[in-house]
């Protein structure tokens, strides 16, 4: 073998390691983070049983318990703190159920809340559509729970009030009832085998919806399902700055997750760093379509996270089970 293709053999094969290194990760992270999509479809009659099996198989001190308890935000300065995928929120305020160009979904979870630089950026997007993206309306599903943190089911981040799910479903011309909101189903763009989307429900104007948002500053990630990324990839001219936010993942077929940078002024927020660079439409993406993704193997749950494993500051938010004195970060456990 001459050097030369010695040198490309080796960088292919580190390449393919990495990919694999960080698949590897990226895996783990999804399984323990509890990113399952068909929770995010459950009707309130099905999250309702899922709830309360959550409930009889967890610790009293398991902070999905201790935040997801809480049906009221805490009236305190508006802090987004910790991480997105481990942390909580003081502060939070709802998204009407109802505005000029969105609608609440699943009104029953209680998971409009959030923090108000996220409630007003999902407003303006929101007016901006009709004319932007040929997109009547927001249909916006779960954001966060009035005091973040965990959440008892469906979700490992969406913690500290900038994160939301947005329906891939057009907002009809009507207002929906509370009964219709929690029942009906959101429309599955992804084709059956997972590989590319499926033509009869992906349109033009939800490319041009979701490149809206990604072009929006304050918009860290947006995470689809890897086949939208995939049309994207084959559908967006030569203008394509915007798609190194659009991040593969999991699920996602069904909505999109907009995830917003840390507000400037919140000193506990923390910050992710920023997408690779690039428009995620090479060989990286290709690992999305291979069996060990489209067909993982079956994984254990993880532990619970527990109050100690929260910021600080996050104890302040929540009330002790009966009994019990909370551990919180720093104390002897």
């Amino acid at each position: 073998m001459t050097a030369t293709k010695s040198m490309a053999a080796s960088g292919t094969s580190g390449w393919r390691n990495s990919v694999r290194h960080a698949a590897f990760w990226a895996f783990a992270l999804a399984i323990w983070l509890g990113c399952g999509g068909a929770s995010a479809q459950d009707t309130a009659g099905q999250e309702a049983a899922r709830r309360a099996m959550v409930l009889a198989h967890s610790p009293s001190d398991a902070a999905k318990v201790l935040f997801g308890r809480e049906v009221t935000p805490k009236a305190a300065q508006v802090q987004a703190i910790g991480a997105y995928e481990r942390g909580c929120l003081s502060g939070a305020v709802a998204l009407p159920a109802d505005g000029p160009n969105w609608q609440v979904m699943r009104p029953s979870r209680n998971r409009a809340w959030g923090h108000p630089v996220l409630i007003a950026f999902v407003e303006r997007l929101a007016q901006r559509l009709p004319a932007e993206a040929g997109w009547p309306g927001l249909l916006v599903g779960d954001i966060a729970q009035p005091r973040g943190g965990p959440m008892l089911t469906g979700h490992g981040s969406h913690q500290i009030g900038l994160d939301a799910d947005i329906w891939l479903t057009p907002m009809p011309n009507r207002r929906l009832s509370p009964a219709e909101r929690d029942e009906i189903a959101a429309t599955d763009v992804v084709a059956a085998d997972g590989m590319d989307v499926d033509p009869a429900t992906w349109t033009p104007q939800h490319r041009r919806l979701l490149e809206a948002a990604a072009r929006e500053p304050m918009v860290a990630r947006i995470f689809v399902n890897a086949a939208i990324k995939r049309a994207l990839c084959r559908e967006t001219g030569p203008d394509r700055a915007w798609m190194s936010k659009i991040r593969p993942w999991w699920g996602h077929n069904y909505h999109f997750h907009i995830r917003l940078s840390c507000p400037s002024g919140d000193a506990e927020c923390h910050r992710q760093a920023p997408p690779p660079p690039g428009d995620g439409c090479g060989r990286e993406l290709d690992w999305w379509f291979t069996e060990e993704v489209l067909h993982p193997p079956p994984s254990p749950p993880a532990k619970p996270l527990r109050l100690a494993d929260l910021p600080r500051a996050c104890a302040s938010l929540v009330g002790a089970p009966a009994g019990q004195a909370l551990q919180v970060r720093g104390s002897v456990q």
